[in-house]
């Protein structure tokens, strides 16, 4: 179980799902973030190619990763898609799932020493990191990497903080995340490559902001350039090439070019 702050998940979100029955019509599915809430997967949902048999695609008591389309609280309905899932969506949410559940099984050590339940270990500190770092684990992350200090601004007892620090200190291993990929720039004119140097300059200054993430751009040779991030955080890293890629695409574009991204 990975506890969600939220009673219900939002449409466009992706959730993870397990299947709890499997029709002909479609797939019932529980979402364990929402306490185990049902939704409905309809077989036009399934898949973008015709089903044949939708065990093929899906069957009981399989995770999968859907996207929520329509929620309704009233008739606590929820309709959901398998086939608008794409692969990097699936793959991010997974990561994110196995990350959720890190840190609630470290929560959960915390919550036993105090015999809290554990929603109470979540409202105490677990909400209050999530609230500070944007996700649990990252937070615990930094804590495994800083100490206590790390939690010096987040608000939960100073008790609590402590325990939390000193086993993410003891059970968490820094990872390192790293995205790599090039871009493919085209600024037609005389300065087209000033355009695109100062674009990938500026790009490469806003991803270097980040501490403890390093950040490289460098020619492939015209018009394919290099683009690596290593981080000690995969959303970090994510955001980063967020960040960067926005940052270049709007100067490139904004002069009249055009760029791709393509992930290695």
């Amino acid at each position: 179980m990975v506890l969600k702050r939220a009673e219900w998940p939002e449409p466009d979100e992706y959730a993870i799902a397990i299947a709890s029955k499997v029709a002909n019509y479609g797939a019932y599915v529980l979402l364990p973030a929402y306490g185990d809430k049902e939704g409905f997967i309809h077989i036009s949902e399934v898949s973008s190619t015709w089903v044949r048999n939708i065990r093929n695609h899906i069957h009981e008591k399989q995770r999968v990763v859907v996207k929520v389309l329509q929620v309704d609280t009233h008739k606590k309905h929820i309709d959901c898609s398998l086939r608008r899932v794409s692969t990097e969506a699936r793959r991010i949410k997974n990561n994110e799932w196995k990350r959720a559940q890190k840190a609630e099984k470290l929560l959960e050590l915390v919550a036993k020493e105090h015999e809290m339940t554990i929603d109470e270990i979540y409202e105490s500190i677990g909400w209050p990191i999530e609230d500070f770092f944007g996700e649990i684990y990252r937070g615990l992350e930094r804590a495994a990497d800083q100490g206590e200090a790390a939690f010096a601004e987040v608000k939960a007892d100073k008790e609590l903080r402590r325990q939390v620090a000193e086993l993410a200190k003891a059970r968490i291993e820094i990872p390192s995340v790293e995205i790599d990929g090039e871009m493919t720039i085209h600024v037609p004119g005389p300065v087209g490559i000033e355009v695109i140097r100062g674009a990938l300059s500026d790009g490469l200054e806003k991803g270097q902001d980040k501490k403890g993430s390093s950040v490289e751009i460098y020619a492939l040779g015209s018009p394919r350039y290099k683009l690596r991030i290593v981080s000690p955080d995969y959303k970090e890293a994510e955001d980063i090439l967020s960040l960067i890629l926005n940052s270049v695409t709007g100067a490139v574009e904004g002069s009249g070019g055009t760029i791709s991204w393509k992930r290695k």
